[in-house]
């Protein structure tokens, strides 16, 4: 291997191997199993030769022994034995896939956020489905045919051997130039090829995904052409890729066939002198001269595999980078602390922060000096014109970014250093664009809590207002939904997310711009339908008791329920680049009261029209 893969290779390799965990005892079976296929292809082989050369020489059927059933035979189980070993092999393999990818996405899940989130979408599309299907095909299509090879080869030129030892020391001559050779001449021109389709394949995704996700506003824009063009041609240069790595194969089946050649001409060189001489019958000369034919079919298939390791090395590196780029940025979190048993005594969990900044690592801080406190039966919201950071801060005290400033706390632990599946015991995060899954209406709840059962689902499906909903829909909750919500419309798939949120056993939620992109009236219904779950009385919440809740939205209509709406926004507006701090904080009728710009706000959206009311600077430093 050595000869064929670099250094870099061969460790991210034997890593993702590793990662596999394959079932060495279920791949030395398909190992005997095709091993002992193509030998029934020998066998067959060198039966039929014995039984045409022997049954040319007499006209008595007794004398041609068991031969015709063992012909039958071996016809038979060749086919059944490779059927066996195609079974064993692949669920080997698809084991292995599994197995790698789930280990992936654990590691990227543990990781910090802005390892993943550099990444384009397509190349971590990918890395963690194209690029680990090469590697488990590493097992089918490398491994199998390799030690397949090895063990027929070996076997077949021993039995020639003891047939006539000559033509055994020919067989096994060419069976190594055909295994050996042949492979070397591909590795070269493989590896280039392989190269340039890793990129086209990133860049095929890439544009695929845009393709789909945003294939509306691309066809108003009119950029559909142009993006199109860019596919066609990515396509194009990855077929080329293609033809340049099925050259190698081509170049390998013409060394595989000259061995083959070379093996039949030297047995009949060597053995026609034997049989003169009496010290080979003829019957036996057909068998060392027609077996290798059969004996040539294992070494056929290293080419290929050769190509096929060249790959699935290549994939092997991109997969490992990823996965130690991971555990890299794991390294720079401090050692997990335990949070410590809940008290239900106190209320449940607490969430503090106190005089924190965020900001993405290797970033400016976008926002410094935030105090706030959520506890279950306290509601919060935080407000402020996009690209302020509430985003940012929000992930920051999900403990998915590290605080550049200040401390934020989960019941006394930073909760950026706790570890995650505690975390999510006790705080849940809702994102803006949560993912809606490809799959049941049920299964997308259970992405909240794996254990939820059907009854838990449907009540607060209804909480969520979606009762009427998925009693509708043709299967209830068993309906598929299509990737990323497709065919529900943008307040379905809200309340969907919130039903989602509702799902998780944890007291704090935080959710982010629940209500984008929904007309107003059902926005502020849904708005102020999460911040009555802080409540105890909330019609959300049922017979649970009350969550503490946090929502971040530029809606400020609907949080009047809230028990204060924090204000963000930057404290000089002729500094637009200076990090935002806490402009005003209080309940929605005290900033309504005190605070113009909220004020303004607030009518803007009621389409009021107050000319007491002016449209001021101070008016760009909050939502509107």
């Amino acid at each position: 291997m050595s000869l064929i893969l670099t250094p870099a290779e061969r460790h991210a390799l034997d890593r993702a191997t590793r990662m596999l965990g394959l079932d060495y005892g279920r791949f030395a079976l398909s190992v005997l199993t095709g091993a002992l296929g193509l030998a029934s292809a020998v066998a067959l082989s060198g039966i039929a030769a014995w039984l045409i050369a022997r049954a040319s020489l007499t006209d008595v059927v007794v004398a041609l022994g068991v031969a015709p059933v063992l012909v039958r035979l071996f016809g038979v189980s060749r086919s059944l034995l490779r059927y066996c070993e195609r079974l064993v092999s692949h669920d080997t393999a698809l084991r292995g896939m599994n197995a790698l990818r789930t280990r992936v996405y654990e590691v990227m899940a543990s990781s910090r956020t802005d390892t993943v989130a550099a990444l384009r979408r397509g190349d971590v599309l990918a890395r963690v489905g194209a690029d680990v299907d090469r590697v488990g095909d590493l097992v089918v299509r490398a491994y199998l045919p390799a030690a397949v090879a090895a063990t027929v080869g070996l076997l077949t030129s021993l039995i020639v051997g003891l047939i006539y030892w000559p033509a055994g020391l020919i067989l096994a001559a060419c069976l190594l130039l055909a295994g050996l050779g042949g492979p070397l001449m591909t590795v070269r021109a493989a590896r280039a090829a392989e190269l340039a389709r890793q990129e086209e394949s990133t860049d095929l995704a890439a544009i695929s995904l845009t393709v789909l996700e945003d294939g509306a506003e691309l066809g108003v824009l009119g950029r559909m052409g142009p993006v199109m063009d860019a596919l066609e041609s990515t396509e194009a240069r990855m077929a080329a890729a293609r033809d340049r790595a099925a050259r190698p194969a081509a170049a390998a089946a013409a060394v595989d066939a000259l061995a083959m050649g070379l093996s039949v001409i030297g047995s009949i060189l060597v053995g026609l002198p034997a049989v003169h001489s009496g010290a080979l019958s003829a019957e036996w000369l057909a068998v060392i001269t027609l077996l290798p034919l059969s004996a040539f079919e294992a070494t056929a298939a290293l080419g290929p595999a050769s190509v096929q390791l060249v790959t699935s090395a290549g994939a092997a590196v991109r997969v490992i980078e990823l996965v130690e780029a991971a555990e890299a940025s794991r390294a720079t979190v401090p050692a997990p602390t335990p949070l410590p048993p809940l008290d239900e005594a106190q209320g449940g969990p607490v969430l503090r922060a106190r005089g924190l900044a965020v900001g993405w690592p290797g970033g400016p801080v976008v926002a410094q000096g935030i105090d706030l406190e959520l506890r279950p039966g306290r509601s919060l919201a935080i407000a402020g014109p996009s690209g302020i950071g509430k985003t940012t801060l929000l992930y920051t005290l999900a403990g998915l970014l590290a605080p550049r400033a200040g401390t934020v706390e989960l019941d006394g632990v930073p909760v950026w250093s706790a570890p995650r599946a505690q975390v999510h015991e006790r705080l849940s995060v809702t994102t803006e664009d949560a993912h809606v899954f490809a799959t049941s209406v049920l299964e997308n709840l259970r992405v909240a809590w794996g254990r939820l059962d059907a009854p838990t689902a449907e009540e607060h499906l209804a909480a969520a207002g979606l009762e009427d909903w998925y009693r509708a829909l043709p299967q209830g909750l068993d309906t598929m939904l299509g990737e990323g919500g497709q065919g529900v419309s943008g307040g379905e798939r809200r309340r969907l997310l919130l039903a989602r949120a509702l799902c998780s056993p944890a007291r704090l939620m935080m959710l982010d711009e629940p209500a984008e992109h929904l007309d107003p009236a059902t926005a502020d219904r849904l708005v102020g339908g999460l911040l009555a779950v802080g409540h105890e009385d909330s019609a959300l919440v049922g017979a649970e008791s009350a969550r503490g809740v946090l929502v971040v939205t530029h809606r400020l209509s609907a949080l009047a329920g809230a028990d204060e709406v924090i204000v963000l926004g930057r404290p000089d507006a002729q500094a637009p680049s200076a990090p935002a701090t806490v402009t005003d904080r209080g309940t929605h009728d005290e900033l309504r009261g005190r605070n113009t710009a909220y004020a303004w706000s607030l009518a803007q959206e009621d389409l009021a029209e107050d000319p007491t009311i002016l449209a001021t600077p101070r008016t760009q430093e909050v939502c509107s």
